[in-house]
């Protein structure tokens, strides 16, 4: 009996998109987010040149992302108005379109990690504030002060915005969500995305990052995605369940769909990028803002990291 030869697979990273130009990132940022993104290619390839599963794949890229505080993800993660940490996350299978997200929680280290437990170990999709941190402690997802996610240039940052009344909201969102997709050698799609907001939010303002078919979407038959953006737009769209539906609905490319879907979500006000990849292995990114921190490794031996719009 001869058995089907394994797929390519593929992974992309992206830590957020915005106002990133070779004007406004320094040399220091520029390299250190190029570490970054290259070592979550790394850990989230080595699972799938293994042999493992896209969903083990974008876990462990974004957990090395949520430890890097180049990024608005666990440790580095922006402040709230009142100065306080509110992390969001999501995981999904495209295999069965299972799906675990947190929201507002405060101690644990790995928000994805988490996400994938409220998946696995709960009947619920998402979980928010003090019930997803007593959820966390449960089941023993690490937990660390919330002091050790906060850094001096997030506090700098908070403070520039509250200086100026008439922008205390980061409504361009310069510093950027976290986020993997990836093909394994099965054909089955995963996503996952964290973040640690907006600058100054207020309220226990959620954005689409931890919201299905928003900010975060996976369907072995189209594709998975994951966004980073204005995250209000991002779900008056619903642009990751949109971008599938072009796929499998009109038969457009993943590139089609993703630029189609973003220049809508710009046409209302709001602008971002995404990260895209198929079953068979194919992938695109798209964005709309000057800039998104991002990259790309694949079975084939491609292996590439860019910020710039023009890098293409």
């Amino acid at each position: 009996m001869s058995t089907a030869s394994p797929r390519p697979w593929t992974l992309l990273v992206h830590g957020g998109a915005g106002i990133l130009t070779r004007d406004t990132v320094s040399a220091e940022t520029d390299a250190a987010a190029r570490a970054g993104l290259d070592a979550a290619l790394s850990a989230g390839g080595a699972v799938l040149s293994g042999g493992g599963s896209a969903l083990d794949a974008v876990e462990a890229a974004v957990r090395v992302l949520e430890d890097d505080p180049t990024f608005n993800s666990g440790r580095g993660a922006v402040l709230t108005f009142d100065g306080a940490i509110e992390l969001d996350a999501a995981i999904m299978d495209g295999r069965d379109r299972n799906a675990g997200a947190v929201a507002g929680v405060t101690r644990s280290r790995h928000p994805v990690t988490l996400a994938r437990a409220v998946m696995e170990h709960s009947p619920h999709v998402l979980l928010a504030g003090t019930g997803a941190d007593t959820f966390a402690t449960e089941q023993g997802v690490e937990q660390v002060d919330p002091d050790w996610f906060m850094t001096p240039e997030r506090r700098a940052q908070l403070d520039a915005m509250k200086a100026d009344p008439d922008n205390w909201f980061d409504v361009d969102m310069k510093y950027g969500t976290v986020g993997a997709v990836a093909v394994d050698g099965g054909g089955h799609v995963a996503a996952a995305t964290s973040t640690g907001g907006v600058t100054a939010k207020r309220w226990g303002r959620v954005g689409d990052s931890p919201l299905i078919g928003a900010g975060t979407y996976a369907d072995d038959r189209a594709c998975a995605m994951s966004a980073t953006g204005s995250g209000e737009f991002f779900i008056r769209v619903g642009v990751g369940h949109e971008i599938a539906a072009r796929i499998r609905f009109t038969g457009e490319t993943l590139q089609e769909a993703a630029d189609t879907v973003l220049t809508e979500t710009k046409a209302l006000g709001g602008t971002g990028g995404v990260i895209v990849v198929g079953p068979h292995g194919d992938a695109a990114w798209s964005l709309t803002t000057p800039g998104m921190y991002r990259g790309r490794v694949s079975q084939d031996g491609e292996r590439r990291v860019a910020i710039y719009g023009e890098e293409g």
